[in-house]
């Protein structure tokens, strides 16, 4: 007997590619009774948001646009969910195919199932979303934060966990240090990252929070902004130079390298403003000891 023809797919996305009998059957199944690691076909009105989802906007035209691909093309990559009860099925990633499919009148949407904790479901999601998704500045931040406080993450790891250079996480999350008004505005794209970047060189809120309005009064450039700051004298790099380039501190350099020569070991020399501080000198063994205790003509 004849092997009957798969229908052409062609056009009909995942669901319409395995529509014959690959997808997983989940439907009425216990959770213990459904494999996870497999991709099934899901009801939408199943689907849970996730609590996680680092996104607070979709832009609602864009969402329309991918409605309208799904309905032509279907979903090309399928959305990742957790078992949560009967039914019941919270997403991992995946937030905006889901909301595009309900736009575009699916009833069902196929979905990779996956064992998953609250800190996993967190973790994945903030990642998904980071090298996925259009996230402002600020979404990204925060972001980055949450795997840092949440997720047990420090911050020199960040970068390999996300794809990005240690530096650039860092500078988003300086974005954290900025006045409230001026995260709003980096968020809400009324300034940009670069701006946010220039203001951050700023000693204090007071001047932050005046070349903020500056830039939206004047239509400001990053470049005119960097100008305007290194001209105010208010930049932190300038009080560091300054602080650096005191008499006392270079006193303190001349006689850290004398004693360090003396006593043949790295001395660290601090002093503070009112001539109080200390003097280390490490040793490497007890003969190394011996020999410092010669020097200074100390006998135990």
């Amino acid at each position: 007997m004849a092997t009957p023809k798969r229908k052409n797919a062609l056009g009909k996305g995942l669901g319409a590619l395995l529509q014959s009998g690959d997808l997983a059957d989940v439907k009425n199944k216990e959770p213990k009774e459904v494999n996870t690691n497999t991709i099934a076909e899901i009801p939408i009105d199943q689907i849970e948001t996730n609590p996680f989802q680092p996104r607070t906007e979709f832009d609602q035209e864009a969402l329309k646009e991918l409605a309208e691909s799904i309905k032509v093309q279907g979903i090309i990559q399928p959305i990742t969910v957790r078992i949560v009860s009967k039914n019941k099925f919270q997403l991992i990633s995946g937030e905006r195919r889901t909301q595009a499919s309900k736009i575009a009148g699916l009833k069902s949407i196929p979905a990779y199932i996956r064992k998953a904790n609250d800190q996993q479901m967190l973790e994945m999601g903030l990642i998904e979303n980071i090298q996925r998704e259009d996230l402002n500045a600020m979404e990204i931040a925060f972001s980055y934060q949450r795997l840092i406080s949440e997720c047990d993450l420090k911050q020199e790891d960040l970068g390999d966990r996300v794809g990005k250079k240690r530096s650039s996480v860092t500078n988003y999350l300086r974005l954290l240090k900025l006045p409230p008004d001026i995260q709003i505005g980096v968020r809400d794209n009324v300034i940009s990252f670069g701006h946010a970047r220039a203001l951050l060189s700023l000693e204090s809120v007071e001047n932050q929070l005046a070349f903020y309005k500056k830039i939206i009064t004047e239509a400001m450039s990053v470049r005119k902004l960097e100008d305007l700051i290194r001209a105010s004298g208010d930049t932190k790099a300038k009080k560091k130079a300054t602080k650096a380039d005191t008499p006392q501190n270079e006193d303190i350099k001349r006689l850290t390298s004398q004693l360090s020569s003396h006593f043949g070991t790295k001395i660290n020399v601090k002093a503070n403003t009112a001539g109080k501080g200390e003097i280390k000198i490490p040793f490497l063994s007890v003969d190394d000891l011996n020999r410092i205790l010669d020097i200074l003509e100390v006998k135990l």
